[in-house]
């Protein structure tokens, strides 16, 4: 049974019956960054001296601290691709091993004893080997406009997400003051490769309806008495009283 297209408005949203969208208005061809190939790094970092393991990192130590109490939290998490080494697998053809360089910084906050909230910067600097990353290079070579070639379609891109799974405030071996923290992070590296892509589409997205006004401040008595009487008790987790006769029939029968 056919959609009527005209009853229909198309708009970005959750696709979550089937058989209720109309046949596409067209076919387009798009130039979009396919994703080839992705991997997680997934690690925890504590502070140590030395080389740079997969476990431990020297420079999540701070400075020397003046008169810090205790440690707050960590903010403005940021990753920045340094340089990518991509060294061609003889076999299987298209796979690459990847060594990425890359750094990763914040910053901690934290409470002296006058009360005061003070901030420690750290940057990290991290290398990390793929060892067999399907990463294809581009048939084709492609040039701007102006002229200009692009000598690699394919990228490396990286996506992060950070936090710091514990900050403790210490004495070091020259007996200052200063700020361990634990990190831990994930970072999803992915080959992407610019490409045209054959899609189903219906049209240029609509202009959304006016929804940048300032909300009106509601009267808080008003939010009050609109707003559903709350539980006075906590949920009970109890044991059932009686075992459940199912559960005794599997016994038995075991």
């Amino acid at each position: 049974m056919s959609i009527n297209f005209k009853k229909f408005v198309p708009r970005p949203g959750l696709v979550n019956k089937q058989g209720r969208l109309p046949d596409p208005a067209e076919l387009v061809c798009i130039e979009v960054p396919k994703v080839f190939d992705q991997c997680l790094i997934k690690r925890c970092l504590v502070y140590c001296e030395g080389p740079d393991t997969n476990t431990s990192d020297c420079e999540l130590r701070s400075d020397p601290l003046a008169n810090p109490k205790r440690y707050i939290s960590s903010r403005d998490f940021k990753l920045t691709l340094i340089s990518v080494d991509k060294i061609p697998l003889k076999k299987p053809h298209g796979f690459k091993k990847i060594i990425l360089h890359y750094t990763i910084s914040f910053y901690s906050d934290y409470l002296d004893c006058d009360g005061k909230t003070k901030s420690e910067y750290f940057e990290i600097n991290r290398t990390d080997v793929i060892g067999k990353f399907y990463c294809p290079d581009s048939l084709s070579q492609a040039t701007t406009t102006l002229g200009e070639e692009i000598c690699d379609n394919n990228l490396i891109k990286l996506e992060m997400v950070a936090d710091i799974l514990h900050g403790e405030i210490l004495k070091d071996e020259h007996c200052d003051e200063v700020l361990d923290v634990t990190l831990g992070y994930y970072i999803v590296v992915k080959c992407e490769l610019l490409v045209q892509l054959l899609i189903p589409a219906y049209d240029y997205c609509p202009v959304p309806r006016e929804s940048c006004e300032e909300e009106p401040e509601e009267d808080p008595c008003e939010a009050f008495d609109k707003a559903p009487v709350p539980k006075f008790y906590p949920d009970q987790h109890l044991d059932p009283l009686f075992p459940d006769p199912d559960c005794s029939d599997e016994d038995d029968l075991d």
